[in-house]
Protein backbone atom coordinates (compact mmCIF):
# COMPACT_ATOMS: atom_id res chain seq x y z
CA UNK A 1 0.00 0.00 0.00
CA UNK A 2 2.88 2.40 1.31
CA UNK A 3 4.54 1.60 -2.50
CA UNK A 4 1.35 2.65 -4.60
CA UNK A 5 0.90 5.31 -2.65
CA UNK A 6 4.82 6.94 -3.54
CA UNK A 7 4.26 5.84 -6.75
CA UNK A 8 0.59 7.56 -7.09
CA UNK A 9 2.25 10.63 -5.64
CA UNK A 10 5.39 10.40 -8.68
CA UNK A 11 2.51 10.06 -11.24
CA UNK A 12 0.33 13.34 -10.48
CA UNK A 13 3.42 15.41 -9.55
CA UNK A 14 4.66 16.61 -13.17
CA UNK A 15 1.05 17.22 -13.39
CA UNK A 16 1.05 19.66 -10.59
CA UNK A 17 4.07 21.18 -11.91
CA UNK A 18 2.66 22.13 -14.71
CA UNK A 19 -0.04 24.04 -12.92
CA UNK A 20 2.05 26.26 -11.30
CA UNK A 21 2.60 28.15 -14.47
CA UNK A 22 2.30 32.48 -14.78
CA UNK A 23 -1.11 33.61 -13.98
CA UNK A 24 -3.91 35.51 -15.86
CA UNK A 25 -3.84 39.06 -14.62
CA UNK A 26 -6.05 41.74 -16.05
CA UNK A 27 -5.01 45.08 -15.33
CA UNK A 28 -6.31 49.02 -16.02
CA UNK A 29 -5.75 50.14 -19.31
CA UNK A 30 -4.98 53.64 -20.38
CA UNK A 31 -8.18 53.20 -22.80
CA UNK A 32 -10.22 51.92 -20.18
CA UNK A 33 -9.04 54.61 -17.20
CA UNK A 34 -10.02 57.09 -19.88
CA UNK A 35 -13.41 55.99 -20.57
CA UNK A 36 -14.09 55.46 -16.65
CA UNK A 37 -12.64 59.31 -16.12
CA UNK A 38 -14.68 60.51 -19.45
CA UNK A 39 -18.09 58.98 -18.04
CA UNK A 40 -17.34 60.28 -14.22
CA UNK A 41 -17.30 63.52 -15.15
CA UNK A 42 -20.05 62.77 -17.84
CA UNK A 43 -21.96 61.49 -14.90
CA UNK A 44 -21.60 64.91 -12.40
CA UNK A 45 -22.07 67.31 -15.32
CA UNK A 46 -25.14 65.37 -15.49
CA UNK A 47 -25.60 66.61 -11.78
CA UNK A 48 -24.73 70.17 -12.60
CA UNK A 49 -21.67 69.70 -11.01
CA UNK A 50 -17.31 69.77 -11.90
CA UNK A 51 -15.18 67.98 -10.33
CA UNK A 52 -11.79 65.71 -10.84
CA UNK A 53 -11.61 62.03 -11.48
CA UNK A 54 -8.36 60.30 -10.87
CA UNK A 55 -7.69 56.12 -11.97
CA UNK A 56 -5.35 54.56 -10.58
CA UNK A 57 -4.66 50.62 -11.53
CA UNK A 58 -3.48 47.49 -9.85
CA UNK A 59 -0.28 48.77 -7.92
CA UNK A 60 -2.02 52.16 -7.14
CA UNK A 61 -0.06 53.79 -10.22
CA UNK A 62 -2.09 57.11 -11.87
CA UNK A 63 -3.78 55.90 -14.86
CA UNK A 64 -5.67 58.92 -15.99
CA UNK A 65 -6.71 62.33 -14.72
CA UNK A 66 -9.34 64.96 -15.98
CA UNK A 67 -10.23 67.90 -13.93
CA UNK A 68 -12.86 70.42 -15.35
CA UNK A 69 -12.11 73.77 -15.43
CA UNK A 70 -12.46 75.94 -11.73
CA UNK A 71 -12.25 73.50 -9.92
CA UNK A 72 -9.89 73.71 -6.48
CA UNK A 73 -5.92 72.66 -6.71
CA UNK A 74 -6.23 70.72 -3.44
CA UNK A 75 -8.77 68.44 -5.26
CA UNK A 76 -6.36 67.05 -7.46
CA UNK A 77 -4.34 65.57 -5.14
CA UNK A 78 -7.93 64.52 -2.78
CA UNK A 79 -8.98 62.60 -6.41
CA UNK A 80 -5.77 60.52 -6.37
CA UNK A 81 -5.79 59.69 -3.23
CA UNK A 82 -9.70 58.67 -2.96
CA UNK A 83 -8.62 56.20 -5.43
CA UNK A 84 -5.70 54.88 -3.82
CA UNK A 85 -7.45 54.08 -0.87
CA UNK A 86 -10.04 52.58 -1.68
CA UNK A 87 -7.96 49.76 -4.00
CA UNK A 88 -5.30 49.88 -0.80
CA UNK A 89 -8.67 48.85 1.05
CA UNK A 90 -10.52 47.03 -1.48
CA UNK A 91 -13.13 49.04 0.22
CA UNK A 92 -15.20 51.78 -1.30
CA UNK A 93 -14.02 54.99 0.71
CA UNK A 94 -17.46 56.07 1.74
CA UNK A 95 -17.64 52.61 3.41
CA UNK A 96 -14.37 52.37 4.77
CA UNK A 97 -14.66 55.59 6.72
CA UNK A 98 -17.66 54.86 8.36
CA UNK A 99 -15.84 51.62 9.82
CA UNK A 100 -12.80 53.58 10.45
CA UNK A 101 -14.49 56.18 13.18
CA UNK A 102 -16.32 53.41 14.61
CA UNK A 103 -13.41 51.51 16.21
CA UNK A 104 -10.98 52.65 18.89
CA UNK A 105 -8.47 50.33 16.75
CA UNK A 106 -8.77 52.15 13.11
CA UNK A 107 -9.96 55.72 13.83
CA UNK A 108 -6.05 56.21 13.51
CA UNK A 109 -5.79 55.36 9.82
CA UNK A 110 -6.13 59.05 9.04
CA UNK A 111 -2.86 59.37 10.26
CA UNK A 112 -1.22 56.95 6.89
CA UNK A 113 -0.09 59.79 4.51
CA UNK A 114 -1.36 58.21 1.47
CA UNK A 115 -5.29 57.27 2.69
CA UNK A 116 -7.79 59.70 2.42
CA UNK A 117 -11.28 58.74 4.50
CA UNK A 118 -13.48 60.89 2.61
CA UNK A 119 -16.01 59.36 0.36
CA UNK A 120 -15.51 59.24 -3.00
CA UNK A 121 -12.82 56.51 -4.15
CA UNK A 122 -14.84 53.22 -5.58
CA UNK A 123 -12.36 50.06 -6.12
CA UNK A 124 -12.86 47.96 -9.47
CA UNK A 125 -13.32 44.65 -10.04
CA UNK A 126 -13.19 42.18 -13.10
CA UNK A 127 -13.87 39.12 -13.41
CA UNK A 128 -12.81 38.48 -9.80
CA UNK A 129 -9.86 40.55 -9.84
CA UNK A 130 -9.00 43.95 -8.52
CA UNK A 131 -8.11 46.10 -11.37
CA UNK A 132 -7.75 49.38 -9.89
CA UNK A 133 -9.88 52.48 -8.81
CA UNK A 134 -11.70 55.33 -9.33
CA UNK A 135 -11.40 58.66 -7.46
CA UNK A 136 -13.41 61.49 -7.23
CA UNK A 137 -13.32 65.12 -5.66
CA UNK A 138 -14.65 68.55 -6.22
CA UNK A 139 -18.04 67.91 -7.03
CA UNK A 140 -19.78 69.30 -3.83
CA UNK A 141 -19.45 66.17 -1.25
CA UNK A 142 -18.54 62.52 -0.30
CA UNK A 143 -22.22 61.62 -1.96
CA UNK A 144 -21.95 63.35 -4.99
CA UNK A 145 -18.53 62.04 -5.42
CA UNK A 146 -19.15 58.96 -5.03
CA UNK A 147 -22.40 58.76 -7.00
CA UNK A 148 -20.36 60.08 -10.42
CA UNK A 149 -17.59 56.88 -9.74
CA UNK A 150 -19.97 54.65 -8.89
CA UNK A 151 -22.35 55.17 -12.01
CA UNK A 152 -19.12 55.48 -14.32
CA UNK A 153 -17.83 51.54 -13.10
CA UNK A 154 -21.56 50.49 -13.85
CA UNK A 155 -21.70 51.56 -17.14
CA UNK A 156 -18.57 51.23 -18.36
CA UNK A 157 -17.35 47.92 -16.97
CA UNK A 158 -20.91 46.69 -15.62
CA UNK A 159 -22.51 45.98 -12.45
CA UNK A 160 -22.49 41.89 -13.13
CA UNK A 161 -18.71 42.30 -13.78
CA UNK A 162 -17.97 44.04 -10.55
CA UNK A 163 -19.85 41.15 -8.70
CA UNK A 164 -17.75 38.56 -9.46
Amino acid sequence: MKHLMIALALATAPGMALATGPAAVYDMTQELSNKLATEALSVCHGMNRQGVVAVVDRGGNLVSLMRDDNVGPHNTQAAWRKAFTALSTKTPTKQFTRKAQSSPDTVNLNTVNELLLLGGGVPIKYRGQWIGAIGMAGTGGAESDDRCGTEAINKIIGESEQQK
